[in-house]
């Protein structure tokens, strides 16, 4: 049922993993490295044609310095923050109620509403593209960070109520039974007894959603058109010219979007992990 330990394998397959383990971890950072050397080369390094090699000039800090300078990061940055917060706790927070009410609750419809949560995680995001600019222009949410925060609230709640809805199903209903036994109301049992037992769920489920809505350009492309509002990721976009690209500049600025949910992760990786893991045991 499950795979023998590789310290059990023969000696070909012990070989085998250690050589293809390193092969394809240096493929998978090939692409990070490009852009990462790409980010420290001058405009001419590039136009000679210079992509993989060492940059013949180190441009670091000036690279670094112009996007600053070229683009309002900073505004794009605090637009991305002002989107990315509120979604993760709208979206938390709604799901983490759904769930408790699909499995805890037993009602007619409960497995049919629970379908719809699902079915709405497989539908391809660009056919809802006109629909939704549509909707955004008449009720006047077009180009406001308003407009994304609910866009990106709907759209991710399906997949936050399947997650949390299953980690929910797990405790066990004798909790509550015997909570509603001293006289402890729905609403007290969700807060002081539901949530802090799956605390890593929601850790979890946190980093998912920021990374999601952070790494976001369809929709930051489709719904926003001012800098006002734009986040970091259309933003970067604005240093792609009609006939020319800076792309070392585009590659420092992707280097600092990419910061703050690696940063996240980092920090949360610990109750990442217990998240992904909770319930993966019994007894």
């Amino acid at each position: 049922m499950f795979p023998t330990p590789l310290k059990h394998r023969s000696t070909a397959a012990n070989i085998s993993y250690r050589l293809a383990v390193p092969i394809t971890l240096l493929i998978w950072l090939l692409p990070l490295l490009a852009v990462a050397l790409t980010s420290m080369r001058s405009i001419e390094d590039i136009n000679q044609g210079n992509y993989w090699g060492i940059p013949s000039d180190w441009n670091l800090v000036e690279n670094y310095t112009e996007v600053f300078k070229a683009t309002p990061m900073w505004q794009y940055l605090f637009n991305t923050l002002k989107i990315t917060v509120p979604t993760a706790i709208g979206s938390i927070a709604l799901a983490t109620m759904a769930g408790f009410a699909l499995a805890k609750y037993k009602f007619r419809g409960n497995l049919f509403l629970f379908a719809l949560f699902i079915a709405g995680n497989f539908v391809p995001f660009q056919i809802l593209m006109i629909p939704v600019r549509d909707l955004t222009i008449a009720f006047g949410l077009y180009d406001t960070t308003l407009g994304l925060v609910l866009f990106h609230v709907a759209f991710q709640t399906g997949f936050c109520t399947l997650f949390m809805r299953n980690f929910i199903a797990q405790l066990p209903n004798e909790l509550m039974e015997s909570a509603r036994s001293e006289g402890v109301k729905d609403w007290q049992i969700f807060i002081y007894i539901i949530v802090p037992l799956v605390r890593p769920a929601l850790a979890a489920l946190a980093v998912l959603v920021f990374t999601f809505i952070w790494n976001d350009f369809f929709w930051a492309l489709i719904l926003v058109q001012s800098d006002e509002v734009r986040p970091v990721t259309a933003g970067l976009n604005a240093l792609r010219g009609q006939w020319l690209a800076s792309w070392h500049l585009i590659s420092a600025g992707s280097i600092i979007a990419a910061l703050p949910p690696v940063m996240l992760f980092f920090l949360m990786q610990k109750h990442f992990v217990a998240g992904l893991t909770l319930g993966a045991n019994k007894g």
